[in-house]
């Protein structure tokens, strides 16, 4: 492997666990990390080992070649279009950004004229490879569900719908296109963009979210249909100890993504 000079934007639960993983990572350098002034976005300041800046210009003095987004759909309007310009590969975890069509050509124009990437991890789902190669092999339908415990969409629109501290029994507070899930549930369906966008695109990916008292985990399901196969998955992801609106295996899977960029045997 090569050395990787990474830097991030956000320390939050995510943020906090990248890091971690990275601080002894012999493959990688974490040269900075974007956090707010009001220190907001940092989980636990006493963590952390890289540098913190407050300030863009002072994350692109240190000199990263990619920067990992890990802190919401304001720091991608912010900040990944400038990262772009100025020569750096960014990963985005606040995938439902894209769901605005305007913000998503804008990234990827200056993406292609800066001869630079956008990447987007798998997060909290598995079956992406199958799904990819099926989009070319003529994939018809995509139908993605996510079912948490209630208290996982707290701080959600599924409050308006849902009494979730009373709730009884599974209950369905949203079905629509991935792109209305994004747009609708910002903080909530960053993996339905990053199914949709994977597979059939944001306005012909179907979603289904909803809160089930009975649930021990947050559980994600997919079902497709391509003239090369079918493909089912269900995956229980548990919760983060530290947001249990957030999947424990997303961090990881933002380590596997960033071993992919520097690795000479790619899987």
């Amino acid at each position: 492997m090569t050395q990787l000079r990474i830097g991030m934007i956000g320390c939050g639960t995510i943020g906090m666990e990248v890091q971690r993983m990275l601080a002894v990572a012999d493959w990688a350098d974490v040269v900075g990390i974007l956090v707010r002034a009001n220190g907001k976005t940092i989980a636990n300041p006493q963590a952390v080992a890289a540098p913190l800046h407050t300030s863009l210009d002072a994350l692109l003095a240190s000199r990263p070649e990619l920067v990992v987004e890990c802190s919401g759909h304001e720091a991608v309007d912010a900040y990944a279009e400038h990262l772009l310009n100025a020569g750096c590969d960014v990963m985005i975890l606040s995938v439902g950004a894209l769901a605005s069509a305007e913000r998503h050509d804008r990234l990827k124009a200056a993406a292609l004229s800066n001869k630079r990437r956008i990447i987007i991890p798998a997060g909290a789902i598995g079956g992406l490879d199958f799904l990819q190669a099926a989009r070319s092999a003529g994939l018809t339908s995509v139908r993605y569900r996510s079912c948490k415990p209630p208290m996982s969409w707290r701080g959600s629109p599924a409050e308006k719908a849902l009494d979730l501290a009373t709730l009884s029994e599974a209950s369905v507070f949203y079905q629509g296109s991935a792109r209305m899930a994004a747009i609708g549930f910002p903080k909530n369906a960053n993996v339905a963009a990053t199914l949709a966008l994977a597979t059939l695109g944001l306005d012909e990916t179907q979603v289904e979210m909803m809160a089930d008292p009975q649930a021990d985990g947050n559980y994600h399901e997919i079902e497709a249909v391509s003239m090369a196969g079918s493909i089912s998955v269900r995956i229980k992801a548990m919760a983060s100890p530290d947001n249990p609106s957030t999947s424990l295996i997303t961090a990881h899977s933002v380590i596997h993504a960033l071993q992919r960029e520097c690795a000479a045997l790619v899987i």
